[in-house]
């Protein structure tokens, strides 16, 4: 087996002009051709690759003798072999690299073979083909539009070849051979992965397989001289508007009045403590711009009067352009604070600021701050899987508690109450919610937050703009939503439904979900995703037609279907109905719907939220798809930890109302009591299902001891998931007031 090593060749400066004994080209071309290497006291330059794909010639010998192990006499062995041998391409003598396959005769020289497609794999025995034997790619779902290349961003046409690549994990991403292979040159086998879904191991071998090659060896970047110097300069330079030292403004002391303190927003402004009135222990200070971003006072007087419809156009091309691109994952939401300093890491970290839209370089002790969104280049090569809840938590803390949007919901029209708020002009997702309900008299923020993503969600899955059946919604095509711009707006609310606590959105069908995030992978499409009870039953008769006249039959009975669709065609067999069901499902479940689709993607970006769901597509695939985990008496106990007392005669009490506890819970279970385990969990915690999110902090119980037990009623904390059980004699006593107030306050919900 050919290996593949690191080790540099003296003299190899010097030959940069000589010609290749194997390709007799003089090409210095690294990614393409490998490294060009010279002995000279052989007087014998090669490229690299050229020895790696010869086909008669191997690594006999250690890896600090001949190059790389391929030794001089070998080497000159295989220059005469080929001598002998013409190149199919040029029609020149020298061709060493033949096609794997033994029945195929061609050879070329290896910048020969890249010319006719020749496909060389850099592993095992490092093996060619010629393009008629050379592996390919398949797609097994339809491309979405508009498709570019995932590198370069040039469009592509969708077609597999040899000079289109496709990632075989999220099969969203396209490239061409020549941008990834120049990815794969500069990111090397430890950071060389898919731009868009980050799949690394699949990737590489799928990769590997098409002819890609990807150097054993740090990244480029990494192997940089003073590559993080940038991380030694601090902003030093007074920003405020008079300036009283003397010395100037890029003078800084190391303490006193006159030392610079940073912004410790953006860190790119700065000002003398003097200048600006601090004192000598304040360290905290925010220059204007991010002062005035924080507190949402930046406002600008309009010359004109803009028309609703311009403004809420205006507000959701805001949010896509910042709001969406803050990469809010659990890896950087543990980097938010000082930039840690350790030998055995090397972090470079770049941030660009939402107000300037300038770069940002963030040094050691440098305070990092949530406004900007930051790329991390590190050393370490460790995956970190995160779980839903996990991921959505690191989303939520892009939220600014000081701010919040008012949400009036009148008569549970929560649909209604969500957009009002949506559309208005200083809309901002990044604040959190301030629900209230009209009918009640008392504001109640974690009660009324989640009794309102509850409505709101079930609100929304009932809407016009969803088809099928529950569980398994897909987008239907609404001309007037359309208009109004409502997949834009439903994708939105689902997002910051996500965010801020809601249950999951567990309605989606799979065609949906595969139409949005690629996944499952191998999704077929079929006729009971159309939604459509007309155009399902013509398609299922196609599809289930066993002779050709049956088929002739079915296509006529959906020929109105099938014109639209542009799929009436001749048949001239049976099986010509795979390929012809096939067309139909692509055009209505795809084509048709690459608007309703794009613009739902858009609403989904709010927050961040798409971006990590396709990250994770697998791990979100039961919060959108279900199926919803059966409540039992068994999850609810187990959901909450008692806190028991230190004494142990009141813990026996206690031990004993928990008994009472769990029996309860079997009896709700059972249907032998007014209450359900629904209802249960909405009185402790406001949610009747665990959200998306999880609960924080996690559900728990506690126990009261009453002065008189006929009127000790259990009482919940919803804001801390908090429980508090009264300890009592009887199993019965306990049973009617924990029912009493469990019914009481579903009964005024209900109201």
């Amino acid at each position: 087996m050919k290996k593949k090593t690191k080790t540099r060749v003296e003299g190899q400066e010097d030959a940069l002009n000589e010609m290749c004994e194997l390709c007799k080209r003089r090409d210095n071309c690294p990614d393409k051709y490998g490294e060009k290497i010279t002995l000279q006291e052989h007087k014998i330059t090669v490229h690299y690759f050229c020895l790696l794909m010869s086909s008669g010639i191997f690594q006999r010998g250690e890896d600090h003798e001949g190059i790389h192990g391929f030794l001089v006499d070998d080497i000159r062995k295989e220059v005469r072999r080929s001598a002998r041998l013409r190149c199919m391409s040029c029609k020149k003598t020298g061709a060493s690299v033949g096609c794997s396959i033994k029945s195929c005769r061609q050879m070329v020289h290896l910048p020969c073979g890249i010319e006719q497609e020749f496909i060389f794999q850099f592993t095992d025995l490092f093996p060619s083909f010629c393009k008629k034997h050379c592996p390919t790619q398949t797609c097994s779902s339809s491309p979405s539009l508009p498709l570019s290349c995932s590198i370069c961003l040039e469009t592509l046409e969708p077609v597999l070849s040899y000079s289109v690549l496709k990632c075989p994990a999220c099969l969203g991403s396209w490239f061409h051979r020549d941008c990834i292979q120049h990815q794969a040159h500069s990111a090397a086998m430890f950071f060389f992965k898919c731009t868009l879904c980050n799949n690394k191991d699949q990737f590489q071998q799928e990769m590997l397989r098409m002819g890609i090659h990807i150097p054993e060896r740090d990244a480029s970047w990494e192997l940089e001289e003073n590559a993080y110097g940038e991380l030694l300069h601090v902003y030093q330079h007074c920003d405020a508007v008079n300036c009283s030292c003397l010395k100037g403004r890029s003078y800084s002391a190391q303490s006193g009045i006159f030392e610079i303190v940073r912004c410790k927003f953006c860190g790119s402004s700065g000002t003398h403590r003097k200048c600006s009135s601090l004192k000598l222990y304040e360290s905290n200070w925010s220059c204007v711009d991010c002062k005035a971003a924080i507190e949402g006072t930046v406002s600008t007087l309009p010359n004109h009067v803009k028309s609703p419809l311009a403004e809420r156009q205006e507000k959701k091309r805001l949010i896509k352009r910042c709001l969406s691109n803050l990469h809010s994952s659990l890896i950087s939401k543990r980097f938010f604070g000082f930039l840690p300093q350790s030998k055995n890491m090397k972090v470079r970290l770049i941030g660009y600021s939402e107000l300037s839209c300038e770069k940002v370089v963030f040094g050691p002790n440098d305070y990092i701050p949530q406004i900007c969104s930051f790329t991390f280049v590190r050393s370490s090569r460790r995956h970190v899987d995160a779980s839903p809840p996990e991921i959505l938590m690191g989303l939520a803390a892009q939220l600014l508690v000081q701010q919040t949007t008012a949400v009036l919901v009148k008569d549970g029209e929560a649909v209604e109450a969500a957009l009002w708020a949506l559309r208005q002009s200083d809309f901002n997702p990044c604040r959190a919610l301030s629900v209230s309900f009209s009918r009640d008299k008392q504001s109640h923020t974690v009660v009324s937050q989640r009794r309102f993503l509850r409505l709101l969600l079930n609100n929304i899955q009932s809407l016009s703009i969803f088809v099928g059946p529950d569980g398994a919604k897909n987008l239907a095509l609404n001309s007037q939503a359309l208009r109004d711009d409502l997949y834009f707006e439903m994708g939105s609310l689902l997002a910051l439904s996500l965010v801020h606590g809601g249950p999951p959105p567990v309605f989606f069908s799979s065609a949906l979900y595969h139409s949005l995030f690629h996944y499952p992978a191998d999704y077929k499409f079929t006729a009971a995703d159309l939604g459509d009870d007309t155009l399902t039953h013509r398609v299922k008769m196609i599809e289930e037609s066993s002779s050709l006249l049956e088929l002739k039959k079915a296509m006529w009975s959906a020929s109105e279907f099938l014109q639209a669709a542009g799929c009436w065609r001749e048949v001239n067999k049976l099986s010509d109905k795979h390929l012809l069901l096939e067309d139909i499902l692509n055009f209505y479940l795809i084509i048709r719907m690459q608007l309703p689709l794009q613009r739902f993607r858009e609403g989904l970006r709010t927050l961040g939220v798409f971006e990590q769901v396709q990250a994770c597509a697998e791990g979100f695939y039961q919060v959108f798809c279900g199926p919803v985990e059966t409540m039992t008496a068994e999850s609810i106990f187990s959901l909450f930890t008692p806190w028991f007392s230190e004494e142990e005669e009141q813990k026996a009490k206690e031990d004993m109302t928990l008994g009472f506890w769990k029996q309860y819970l079997h009896e709700c279970e059972g249907g032998r009591c007014a209450a359900s385990l629904e209802d249960i969990l909405v009185f402790a915690t406001a949610a009747d299902v665990v959200p998306a999110i999880g609960f924080s902090p996690p559900p728990s119980l506690s126990f009261l001891n009453p002065l008189d037990p006929s009127c000790a009623f259990p009482q919940s904390q919803p804001e801390a998931n908090h429980l508090i059980l009264p300890v009592l004699s009887s199993y019965e006593l306990f049973k009617k007031h924990l029912e009493y107030a469990v019914c009481q306050l579903a009964v005024m919900q209900a109201v």
